[in-house]
């Protein structure tokens, strides 16, 4: 693979490969032929190599180079939601506030234009790949497409009237529909279900949408335990815990990634282990709501996947993951009472080669080696907030955040250049969302 001449070559100060065992590179290089990482080097070993093409230059002295960064959670669409209904209780803000104006305003032209602005966010801070689930996800697909993102892109099912699906008990049948219209239409694309919770969907949609992702060799993507309420009202229908409950149905299986699992006992994560069941951690979100801190350090340590997502922009309300591993980090140090437990290099893991590996993407993404797509971002290390820098993993985690991201490179194409995106131009996003804004904002719901 080596011997390929490269069309890009991405280099920098540092490269960060995320490799296990593998240390940081002084003075590297990335080298890249149709999407596809061909080498990654010492430039100071290798010399500098003379190709038959001039192929395109990216970073440079200044700069770090690292995998792109990967959100095992999100509902892009619900920017347009972002600010809309903050500082309540999950169950005021999903129930009074969220799914009424959801029923007012989220349609395809809305789910569209939400999803491109939080595809701009995403990619300013350095997100190269998304797990997103919501309604009218055609247009999501459509908005990751255009804006040159890759992405897990998820139906939502729910047992009551949703956007798209007034009648619940259509749920399956239209998620199976979004299953099937999209499979095999792009390699940047995985079309899947996001059952949305064990509280909000019945035994039959909990089993059917298990049934759905294991005949399409798909993820299912819940919440799963996000409150305490949540946990009692499981407790009090089924007399089981949400984990056990789940397990009892036939669904707790390798296919399935819980979202949220704040309050899980030891026997449920254990349970959650033996499955294969994978976990996405959004610290942000949680605090916001108020719904709890999750064992994240008890799950690692009992050998659980754990990526890292921001969840929606209507509950975090950003999507930067820089900041979110920032927060995940003294989060779970509070938590435990131990300043050595959630280190920089474990949390920028859940971000990288760990959130790929919850996603089943592992062996296309997440590191920087031979084989692997070219999905890569740098950071600009003249940065006053990473000035001095002695560790790569502490400056990105502790000190980074998105406005650092000088370069992003999504399946070998550079989508953002000097902070210039390629395929979204950004005015007529920010237009298009402050419209739809405006009509929120000018009726009460």
């Amino acid at each position: 693979m080596k011997d390929k001449v490269p069309d890009l070559i991405v280099e920098g100060d540092i490269v960060l490969t995320m490799v296990d065992g593998q240390e940081p590179i002084s003075n590297g290089r990335v080298c890249v032929c149709d999407g596809i990482i061909t080498e990654v080097a010492d430039r100071q070993k290798d010399g500098n190599e003379s190709f038959t093409r001039e192929p395109e230059a990216i970073g440079g002295s200044r700069t770090l180079v690292m995998p792109g960064l990967i959100n095992g959670h999100t509902h892009a669409a619900m920017s347009i939601f972002r600010g809309l209904a903050d500082d309540f209780p999950l169950k005021t803000w999903l129930f009074e506030k969220i799914f009424p104006a959801e029923a007012r305003y989220v349609n395809e032209n809305s789910v569209y234009w939400g999803g491109m602005l939080s595809c701009l966010e995403m990619m300013a801070s350095g997100t190269t790949c998304i797990a997103d689930g919501y309604f009218y996800q055609d247009a999501t697909v459509k908005a990751i497409c255009d804006s040159g993102m890759r992405g897990i892109i998820s139906q939502g099912v729910i047992d009551l009237p949703a956007p798209g699906v007034e009648d619940p008990r259509e749920n399956l049948l239209k998620a199976e529909e979004f299953i099937s219209r999209w499979s095999g239409f792009s390699d940047m694309i995985l079309p899947s279900l996001f059952c949305h919770s064990p509280v909000t969907c019945s035994k039959k949609t909990l089993t059917g949408s298990a049934e759905i992702a294991a005949d399409y060799g798909v993820p299912l993507m819940m919440h799963l335990s996000e409150t305490a309420q949540e946990v009692d009202e499981i407790l009090k229908s089924t007399g089981l815990r949400p984990v056990h409950y789940l397990a009892e149905l036939g669904v707790l299986d390798q296919n399935l990634i819980a979202v949220h699992a704040v309050h899980l006992d030891e026997g449920e994560i254990l349970r959650i282990r033996e499955n294969g069941v994978a976990v996405v951690h959004v610290p942000e979100s949680n605090m916001k709501l108020c719904s709890g801190i999750a064992r994240v350090h008890d799950m690692i340590e009992a050998g659980i996947k754990v990526g890292l997502g921001t969840d929606g922009p209507a509950s975090n309300n950003d999507l930067d993951l820089l900041v979110e591993m920032d927060t995940a980090a003294k989060l779970g140090k509070v938590f435990s009472g131990d300043p050595t437990r959630m280190d920089a290099r474990s949390v920028l893991r859940m971000a990288t080669v760990e959130g790929a590996s919850v996603l089943g993407l592992d062996n296309e993404i997440g590191t920087l080696e031979a084989g692997k797509k070219a999905d890569i971002i740098t950071i600009d290390l003249d940065s006053p907030n990473l000035c001095p820098f002695y560790d790569p993993y502490s400056a990105i985690v502790y000190s980074a955040c998105g406005s650092n991201v000088s370069n992003v490179i999504i399946d070998g194409k550079t989508v953002m250049r000097n902070r210039k995106f390629s395929y979204i131009e950004k005015c007529e996003v920010i237009n298009q969302v402050i419209e739809i804004a405006r009509e929120i904002e000018s009726n009460s719901f």
